[in-house]
């Protein structure tokens, strides 16, 4: 019985809930709006797998940590849509220059609909509902980050004429987002209006664990802990 008791606690554990351990920032304000302010003029930068077009954006693991990654949400719109049109995403996770850096995990994942989370408007159309833009849920094979920074590339497939489209953070925040057209390299993404660089956001799911020490690491931990005993020991003797 305790046999059984501990292999239930063990799968339980291997089992761990997926959390969202990182978000780039807000889809939408308080009001379920993404709202394009002047002299801003794009309501969504281009995500297209189909013409070859992809975003990009940074992230930091910190120090200490290890990011156990087991799915991704990407946040986009298809113009006229009444419902969730996503297909599949194209991503990759790089380590270093968003170009030439080491490609870390990557794939091709099919999306599911994670919700409508409101709409694209301008300042004066605040009641518009062409631009739906929805959380698209890309459950891909676990993998593991360690401390650093890293860029995520994607692009999305969907089943309308339109897009997909990328809005920017709702906050409408500087930042250092890239897109890559046609298969060129990536190039820093700004504002046709205000020509303000942007941000994009996109969210990771995991969990996060503590970094576990090389084996040199435990070797001085290790030599510390008997010097401390050792000079204990040395100080009742003197006593």
């Amino acid at each position: 019985m305790k046999k059984l008791m501990l292999l239930s606690l063990l799968a339980a554990a291997g089992a761990a809930h997926a959390d969202v351990i990182y978000s780039n920032g807000p889809v939408v304000g308080g009001n379920g709006l993404s709202v394009l302010t002047s002299p801003a003029s794009t309501f969504g930068f281009g995500m297209n797998t189909a013409a070859g077009i992809s975003v990009a954006d940074d992230f930091t693991v910190a120090a200490g940590s290890v990011w156990n990654v087991q799915s991704l949400d990407f946040f986009g719109y298809q113009t006229g849509s009444t419902g969730f049109t996503f297909t599949n995403a194209t991503w990759s996770i790089v380590s270093g220059d968003v170009n030439s850096g080491t490609v870390v995990a990557s794939g091709t994942t099919a999306l599911t609909n994670g919700g409508r989370q409101g709409y694209r408007v301008t300042e004066t159309t605040l009641t518009n509902t062409q631009r739906g833009i929805y959380k698209a849920q890309a459950d891909v094979a676990d993998f593991s980050l360690d401390a650093g920074t890293y860029w995520l590339r994607w692009s999305l497939a969907g089943s309308l004429a339109s897009g997909p489209w990328q809005p920017p953070t709702s906050d409408a925040r500087e930042g250092n987002a890239a897109q890559a057209l046609s298969g060129a390299p990536f190039e820093a993404l700004t504002e046709a209006g205000s020509g303000l660089s942007v941000e994009l956001p996109f969210g990771v799911n995991g969990t996060i664990a503590a970094a576990v020490p090389e084996p040199s690491s435990y070797l001085l931990m290790l030599a510390g802990g008997l010097a401390v005993v050792g000079m204990a020991r040395r100080r009742r003797q003197a006593q």
